[in-house]
């Protein structure tokens, strides 16, 4: 959470009851979001903020004072915009080796009216059921309740039982590279609310609750790393990360065709493709930045083909890292058990996700139903950030307001508990999605 007060004056707003700021560190960019929740309970983006990332290396902090002050630089413009200042946020993580895996953990009741009292029990005693085995905890959370056996109870209170349980959604992450990124935060003099796992975030902005349901494979497509997550049951089971992105597609560009990064950027952005047409052959594509070209034309010059390729050698040059690309998701989708009749759902997000054509290429190459996932659930998105490059950074927020319960605040209870493993509880949510079908 974040505080702050609005400035008076300017146009008629409505009033603000409390706010909140998100920061996304990425490879590529870092970008900061101030929202607030109105009086009528709408969440309102506030203020947007992005510099270029120069201390990031897949997702890695390796500059600590150069991230430093993109952070600074970022929040800063966020806050100008806005008009009020914030002293905390939520930070998005990709780095640090994140796993993912669901604990189940149940309490007797005895056949009583279930209160309050003992939902605080049953995830006190979950708590105890964790073990990091020398890693970080990012998430703790409770995700769907049974009672005596029935899953998916997500309100068990008032309700009666003679033993109560919950499935408890746990993030792992190496603890050296988080400690990196909350190091860099207080070095920009700002508090950590909290540190959330970027697939947690991209998900929020951009699934829908059926969709988490029925089964659904997020791909959060990166500058440097892209993340694959895979949710049932309503609840994110899975976790499958590939050092390789949008910014390799990039590099291929610019080795090709003796380009600099930027002026490969800006061709992939403007011209690059996943699919070729017939067309490509003949459209061809200036390779001089515009300020080069503009000083060409003042002096009466031409451009040559030295200084232009077709449109079809570009996608050639994008198809071969996209291609390798496509392969390692398709392993990672394997390795999570992401097949049969409920894996055909995939939602592609993140940078990468914006190259044209992107969705109707994977989707022939996957063979599964693929979509692209925009954030959604905050009014007053600025066009520049409602695409699915900006789809963690939304999540940050959305997470930040949603307040979601950590069951690492809770205090110890000594109920009789069941424990069961992970991979078990796995089972059970895949065999009830097969069920489905």
């Amino acid at each position: 959470m974040s505080g702050g007060k609005a400035r008076k004056g300017g146009a008629a707003v409505p009033r603000i009851e409390k706010t909140y700021g998100a920061l996304d560190i990425g490879s590529s960019k870092v970008c900061a979001m101030i929202i607030g929740r109105t009086d009528a309970g709408e969440l309102l983006v506030l203020g947007t903020g992005q510099r270029a990332s120069e201390g990031v290396k897949r997702g890695y902090i390796t500059d600590m004072a150069a991230t430093e002050l993109a952070v600074r630089e970022a929040v800063e413009q966020a806050e100008r915009i806005a008009g009020l200042n914030i002293d905390h946020v939520h930070v998005g993580c990709t780095s640090g080796g994140l796993t993912s895996t669901i604990a189940r953990v149940e309490i007797d009741l005895g056949g009583g009216r279930i209160d309050e009292d003992d939902v605080d029990h049953l995830l006190a005693a979950g708590r105890e059921t964790i073990q990091p085995g020398g890693r970080m905890v990012l998430h703790a959370q409770p995700a769907l309740y049974t009672l005596d056996g029935a899953t998916g109870v997500k309100k068990p209170i008032g309700l009666h039982a003679e033993r109560l349980g919950v499935d408890i959604h746990v993030i792992f992450a190496d603890g050296a590279p988080v400690r990196n990124i909350d190091q860099t935060v207080a070095a920009a003099y700002l508090g950590v609310s909290g540190i959330v796992a970027a697939p947690i975030a991209a998900g929020t902005a951009v699934l829908g609750e059926e969709e988490r349901e029925l089964g659904v494979a997020l791909v959060e497509m990166g500058a440097a790393v892209t993340n694959i997550s895979l949710y049932a049951g309503g609840m994110l089971v899975g976790l499958f990360t590939i050092p390789f992105g949008g910014a390799d597609i990039t590099d291929a560009i610019a080795s090709a065709f003796g380009l600099r990064r930027a002026e490969a950027e800006r061709i992939k952005c403007f011209h690059g493709a996943a699919t070729s047409s017939p067309r490509d052959n003949h459209d061809m594509i200036d390779l001089r930045l515009p300020e080069e070209d503009s000083k060409l034309v003042g002096a009466g010059g031409r451009t040559d083909d030295k200084h232009s390729i077709s449109r079809a050698q570009l996608v050639s040059v994008i198809r071969q890292p996209l291609d390798y690309l496509i392969g390692e998701i398709t392993k990672g989708l394997k390795e999570l058990g992401f097949t049969g009749a409920q894996g055909q759902r995939i939602v592609l997000t993140g940078g990468c996700a914006e190259l044209r054509g992107l969705a109707d290429h994977m989707q022939v190459a996957l063979g599964r139903t693929v979509r692209i996932g925009r954030p959604t659930g905050i009014a007053g998105l600025p066009d520049a950030h409602a695409g699915p490059a900006f789809s963690t950074l939304a999540g940050l927020a959305l997470f930040a307001a949603d307040e979601p319960v950590d069951i690492r605040s809770i205090a110890s209870s000594y109920q009789q508990v069941h424990r069961h493993s992970g991979a078990a509880v796995l089972q059970r949510l895949w065999r009830a999605l097969v069920g489905n079908f």
